[in-house]
């Protein structure tokens, strides 16, 4: 009797948990399908117009490889490549630096911290179109806030989008307007840091500067790694701010690669050398994001069991 209860008992737990299976596959459902409709549909059909010649307003026809070769004989995809790689290699060091000095600054105990913590950290919720706006007014020659200051101390400013050797430049100092979201993410960093550490560099004698090598920049070094890879995956993707201030100009200086592929694609309507170009994006930020990891491996610190995981 007891053997027959037992295999009853395990029956209902049977079906009980293939139930629960059941409901939770149902659950997912939706999201796969999204995922495989909108997602994963569109990544093949990109790879597939690869080799097609279409121009939306025709029917798709086979050309082959002959997409992949224009990309060597096509001055401005290098042009574009070359200007945001410079964009990236500069910009995001920059942005890492200010957004980890700030987090230093604002992890101290001085007044009215909290204000100090949201004023850096508002500008980076503004809208990008918003923000664009604003910088064109910032950089503007004649009427521009930072050609007035650098008046009011002598010096002449430039004409910040204007002149082919200032328009990129400009871009990278309009990237660190929105530090402020990484700059919470090294506080939130900081602060999780053991204070028992830096008691015991105390002990031995590390002084400041110490400390802030052997102790915070070990401990915080996942977050600054987390940061280097979403600013390399951004930075490849500029496109609102070069669309709407100066459409690659002057003299394609801002011609960045996303804003050429949208030009490419829709401008033109050659929607197979765009998919084209969108794939070897894809290649480049993958193989950066995978030689970023490769070359931080011995300089980013984990605790043994995230390590483990």
């Amino acid at each position: 009797m007891s053997d027959m209860r037992n295999n009853r008992r395990r029956g209902r737990i049977g079906k009980l948990a293939f139930r629960e299976m059941m409901f939770g596959y149902a659950g997912l459902t939706p999201y796969v399908l999204g995922f495989l409709v909108f997602s994963i549909g569109p990544l093949i059909y990109s790879l597939w117009l690869c080799t097609q010649r279409y121009t939306i307003l025709e029917p798709p026809t086979w050309v082959g490889w002959a997409n992949i070769a224009k990309l060597g004989r096509d001055p401005l995809f290098w042009k574009s490549l070359k200007n945001t790689t410079t964009y990236s290699v500069v910009s995001i060091p920059l942005q890492v630096l200010v957004g980890y000095s700030l987090a230093l600054l604002l992890n101290q105990k001085v007044l009215g911290l909290s204000f100090w913590r949201t004023l850096f950290y508002v500008p980076s919720i503004v809208p990008t179109m918003a923000s664009a706006y604003l910088f064109v007014w910032i950089f503007n020659p004649q009427v521009g806030l930072a050609n007035g200051l650098l008046k009011g101390i002598g010096i002449i400013g430039p004409n910040w989008f204007g002149d082919p050797n200032w328009a990129l430049r400009t871009f990278i100092i309009m990237s660190l307007w929105g530090t402020g979201g990484g700059m919470l993410l090294y506080l939130a960093a900081l602060q999780q840091v053991p204070t028992d550490l830096y008691d015991a560099a105390k002990v031995d004698g590390a002084g400041a500067w110490h400390r802030l090598l052997n102790v915070t920049l070990p401990m915080t070094s996942p977050v600054i790694l987390f940061m280097l890879i979403m600013g390399i995956i951004d930075s490849f993707q500029i496109f609102t701010t070069a669309f709407i201030i100066t459409g690659g100009g002057p003299v394609n200086a801002t011609l960045m690669y996303v804003l050429y592929l949208y030009q490419v694609g829709w401008s033109e309507r050659q929607m197979g050398y765009a998919s084209a170009l969108a794939w070897v994006l894809f290649l480049v930020i993958m193989a950066l994001t995978l030689l970023t990891f490769r070359v931080t491996r011995r300089l980013v610190y984990y605790e043994v069991g995230e390590r483990g995981a």
